[in-house]
C-alpha cells in the first residue's frame, strides 16, 4: 500500500470536507469548515490525513486534554475500505498521543454505526457505559 500519513495542511480542506460528507460524518449542527479552523488552533499536529499519491483517502482528528485522548472524524474513502487506511490512521494517532504521555484514548460512536463498533472492537477498544451530554457554547 502506498498510503502515507501526514499532518493536515490547509490546501487539504475541500478534499477532507468532501470525504467527511461522503462518509456521513458531517452533521447540520457542526460546520466542518469551522471544526477544521478550530482544530488548527489547538494541537494541529494531531489532525492527520492519509494520502495516496496526492489524493486524500482518510482522516482522523485527535486531541489530548492532559487526562485522556480523543479520536474524532476517522474516515476512509468508501471505495478504499478494507485496505487498512483507518487502522493506519488510528495507529499513528495513538502513537502521537502516547508520545505526549496520554495514558488512555476514547471516542464516541453513534449507536446506529455498527460497522464502526466492530472496527474499534477489532482494534482492542472496549465499550463502556456512560451518559454522554453536551452543551453548545458557540452557535455556528
Amino acid at each position: 500500500m502506498s498510503i502515507s500519513i501526514r499532518a493536515f495542511d490547509l490546501p487539504d480542506t475541500e478534499a477532507v470536507v468532501s470525504l467527511w460528507q461522503q462518509t456521513g460524518l458531517t452533521r447540520p449542527w457542526n460546520n466542518p469548515y469551522q471544526d477544521i479552523r478550530r482544530k488548527l488552533s489547538v494541537q494541529p499536529e494531531l489532525f492527520l490525513v492519509a494520502v495516496d499519491d496526492r489524493t486524500i483517502v482518510g482522516t482522523v482528528m485527535a486531541g489530548y486534554d492532559g487526562h485522556r485522548g480523543w479520536l474524532y472524524y476517522l474516515a476512509s474513502a468508501p471505495e478504499r475500505r478494507g485496505e487498512g487506511i483507518a487502522r493506519k490512521l488510528v495507529a499513528e494517532a495513538e502513537e502521537l498521543l502516547t508520545e505526549m504521555g496520554c495514558p488512555k484514548v476514547q471516542l464516541m460512536v453513534r449507536p446506529e454505526n455498527g460497522i464502526a463498533q466492530g472496527f474499534y472492537d477489532a482494534l482492542g477498544y472496549e465499550p463502556f457505559e456512560t451518559w454522554n451530554t453536551g452543551k453548545r457554547l458557540i452557535a455556528d
